[in-house]
């Protein structure tokens, strides 16, 4: 299978290869751990995980590297700017690192309940300053630099390719991104390496460097750390696509300059999740946590599924109404997989599939190596399942092969299901009453069950029910 992705670099569907034959290497920006992750955040990281369950699906070992940022944070007295994680540090009396390990250790528990596969390698920016500070000195000594009040600057004119990514015209600081006011820029569009001073004093968490005491930029960590468990060169850097114009554009010209090598040859970036006009964001206040979906009765996995419905370079839209059509249709899928696993002894292997089956799995094969096309493959999902020409064990088989990649954990959807005792005298009673051919009891009992949400489906092994949703 030859595995198709969109490049942000190119602006184009390219054919996937790798410096390595059999082994991908890929970044992805991992959380800012100041808070819980919001679903938005989540969806980055569904697609994230269905891009490196697919690059196995289609043969490659994936090292998949990960950041948790948790460094930078500063103290001051006035709300205005002021860093979340202080400010939760200072409502909670807890200290700033109590506050980056608890909000990592939620992030963690919420990706493991969506059923992503965690990072190969996940690497805490704290653990890595010596990284930072060598790199740095790296981009320094090869006269991309200068200092300035206090601080040590990226000077993008040093660098003629910066903004290729993003496509920005350097010409005109004005275009595409923010741009931070500080007096100390030769360039509006320099950036910080180190700060041994800002506009905040007292910094929280500060370490001793070449420069001063003080803290690395944001950019250089995910530079660093990728750096140190990739190489200098490697096939995929990943993320949202917020960061193209800044932090991935600034990534790029800091690694450039220190290796003069072209550092990364695929950048996929996933679309917002939006609610109304706007995408969802904590400094907008418009922001749900998988926590908030989970106190309101929904599996994590209804919100995987959600996800999987919208191609990752489009934006989602979230509603509860499209939520709760996303949980209607996962609980009806799993109800099938139920029924078919009570219908078959056995799942085939996948080389003694029919030819109806085959072509149901090529086709889903087809789309989800073309640029993880997910709605069409779960749309050819849903074909299979209502083609009464198909086997049901063949059916069974294609299903768990394909959720290799869509991670819905149906191969541990299990036979049984648990019902009152009530229920199960009565289903009972039911299959008595057909073995008595007394047909009118059983149709008065399948319709008492009914009403309870219990449909009842008579199969050549026996009836096996489900609960209606």
């Amino acid at each position: 299978m030859q595995l198709r992705l969109y490049n942000t670099m190119t602006r184009k569907i390219e054919d996937f290869y790798t410096m390595e034959p059999g082994k991908a290497k890929m970044y992805t920006c991992g959380p800012t751990v100041y808070n819980y992750a919001h679903i938005g955040n989540l969806r980055t990281y569904v697609f994230e995980d269905v891009l490196r369950r697919t690059l196995e699906y289609t043969g490659y070992e994936a090292e998949h590297v990960m950041n948790v940022t948790d460094v930078g944070h500063l103290t001051d007295d006035a709300d205005e700017g002021e860093d979340k994680m202080v400010k939760s540090s200072r409502e909670s009396g807890r200290s700033v690192w109590d506050i980056a390990r608890f909000y990592t250790e939620a992030f963690f528990l919420d990706i493991d309940n969506l059923n992503i596969v965690r990072p190969t390698i996940t690497c805490n920016a704290t653990d890595h300053i010596g990284d930072m500070i060598g790199l740095i000195k790296r981009i320094e000594e090869n006269g991309h630099t200068y200092n300035s009040g206090g601080n040590v600057y990226f000077s993008i004119d040093t660098f003629p390719q910066y903004g290729k990514l993003a496509r920005l015209d350097t010409q005109d600081l004005q275009s595409g991104a923010r741009i931070e006011v500080d007096g100390n820029k030769k360039n509006p569009r320099d950036f910080v390496l180190w700060f041994t001073r800002s506009k905040f004093e007292n910094q929280a968490m500060t370490w001793d460097s070449p420069w001063g005491e003080g803290y690395p930029g944001w950019h250089v960590e995910c530079s660093a750390m990728s750096m140190r468990y990739l190489g200098e060169q490697f096939d995929i850097h990943c993320g949202g696509v917020d960061h193209i114009n800044v932090h991935h554009t600034n990534e790029i010209a800091q690694s450039e300059s220190a290796t003069g090598k072209t550092w990364v040859n695929f950048w996929i970036h996933g679309e917002f999740l939006v609610m109304g006009q706007h995408k969802m964001a904590k400094s907008k206040g418009n922001f749900i946590t998988l926590r908030t979906l989970q106190e309101e009765n929904y599996d994590p996995l209804d919100y995987r599924y959600f996800c999987l419905g919208g191609h990752y370079r489009s934006q989602l839209q979230f509603t509860f109404d499209s939520l709760d059509a996303a949980r209607k249709a996962r609980l009806n899928l799993v109800e099938r997989v139920h029924e078919l696993r009570a219908a078959v002894d056995s799942v085939p292997a996948l080389e003694a599939l029919g030819d109806k089956a085959r072509r149901y799995l090529e086709e889903f094969q087809e789309n989800v190596t073309n640029d993880l096309h997910v709605p069409k493959a779960l749309s050819v999902l849903w074909t299979l399942m209502k083609d009464e020409a198909v086997p049901p064990a063949d059916k069974l088989a294609v299903v768990f092969d394909m959720d290799r990649v869509l991670g819905l954990k149906l191969e541990d959807v299990k036979e049984e299901q648990s019902i009152d005792g009530d229920t199960e005298k009565l289903i009972k009673e039911r299959e008595e009453a057909r073995a008595q051919k007394d047909f009118a009891r059983a149709d008065q009992i399948r319709d008492e069950l009914l009403e309870k949400g219990i449909e009842l489906k008579d199969t050549p092994k026996g009836t096996v029910w489900k609960k209606k949703v």
